[in-house]
């Protein structure tokens, strides 16, 4: 059975992300594939819109499969998540700038490469069980795949606070900061499905949404807002520590979980590019980091501790989170030169 089922059925291009017993975690042959059904599709009139979904009910798409960048990474071969994350993320910009509708299915678990397929097309529906985050500083990345420049769009401060904590949004929560478009309960999306592939109307999901069941942030942008106003990592552990509230002694128990590097970058990012930004500032500068990720970062060590040996202890390479000076960050933000990601030139 394929990993991924790409058909043209009715007016609509169709990819199913279909590995649910590994919770739909995109492999880098997943993303090429996902890429030339796009390309394929651009110039084909009988397509008239594209529907991506996944197989299982725990995940729509979990993340990326890092097992063979861990593999390879520690044998000091960085080149191959180099070119998984340079190829993944002009997929990301190719659906972000698709030239028709994307819709695409959110249900369960939709992190990290997830929101790279699912969250950058033109009407992103949620279902009652979505959980959508960017976790990555847990395993020593940033939020990439364009997620940076969701989270840089989100109101407020909420960005940095999402982006730091990997905290999980629910369906409501998720179209308040922006990751999302619509609710449409479940047990409709079969019925849904059917009228996008008939009809190849998109304005079938605005008509099918309803309201989404009330979430958490709205409440918290206040002291979001409030206590991530700082714009260093050092800064917002001071008000943190110093406020003392609920939210503030839970926050710093999942900043605590983090790599310390990897917080003080992505904030630095979001200092960086702000709610006006586009996907192609977020992905270029999201490559700085992750092309020097495997040499340079917590990466490896955060998975190991994570995936691989699974000890929750990782050392990593600076001890606390108020002790990341400005010059790491930037060294690891640092331009590229000719490595760097040239969406420019690969785009056109």
């Amino acid at each position: 059975m394929s990993d991924i089922e790409i058909r043209q059925e009715g007016r609509a291009g169709r990819i199913t992300l279909n590995r649910p017993k590994a919770l739909n975690a995109l492999t880098y042959e997943m993303c090429l594939e996902i890429e030339a059904a796009l390309d394929a599709w651009r110039g084909n009139d009988a397509v008239a819109l594209v529907l991506i979904d996944a197989a299982g009910d725990r995940a729509f798409c979990a993340g990326g499969d890092i097992a063979v960048m861990y593999e390879t990474g520690t044998k000091g071969d960085y080149t191959y998540g180099q070119k998984f994350w340079r190829d993944e993320y002009r997929m990301n910009a190719k659906i972000d700038e698709y030239p028709k509708p994307v819709i695409s299915l959110l249900q369960g678990f939709t992190m990290g490469g997830g929101v790279g397929v699912g969250c950058h097309g033109s009407h992103r529906v949620v279902g009652e069980t979505a959980q959508v985050a960017m976790p990555e500083c847990g395993i020593g990345l940033v939020p990439d795949v364009g997620g940076s420049g969701l989270l840089a769009h989100a109101p407020g401060r909420l960005g940095v606070y999402l982006g730091t904590t990997g905290r999980r949004m629910g369906p409501g929560d998720a179209i308040y900061a922006g990751f999302a478009d619509h609710f449409v309960p479940q047990a409709d999306w079969p019925t849904l499905s059917t009228e996008l592939v008939e009809t190849g109307d998109a304005g079938a999901v605005q008509r099918a949404a309803t309201s989404a069941p009330q979430g958490d942030l709205p409440a918290m942008q206040a002291e979001v807002d409030r206590l991530f106003a700082p714009r260093t990592l050092a800064g917002i552990i001071t008000a943190l520590q110093a406020d003392g509230s609920d939210f503030a002694t839970d926050t710093l128990k999942r900043l605590g979980r983090g790599s310390p590097l990897a917080i003080a970058c992505a904030i630095e990012m979001q200092n960086r590019l702000g709610p006006n930004s586009s996907i192609r500032d977020a992905l270029t500068l999201e490559f700085r980091f992750t092309h020097r990720a495997p040499e340079h970062s917590d990466f490896l060590e955060g998975i190991r501790a994570t995936i691989i040996d699974k000890d929750k202890s990782p050392k990593w390479r600076h001890d606390g989170l108020t002790n990341v000076p400005a010059e790491d960050v930037a060294r690891m933000l640092a331009p590229l030169g000719k490595d760097g990601l040239k969406l420019e030139e690969e785009l056109t």
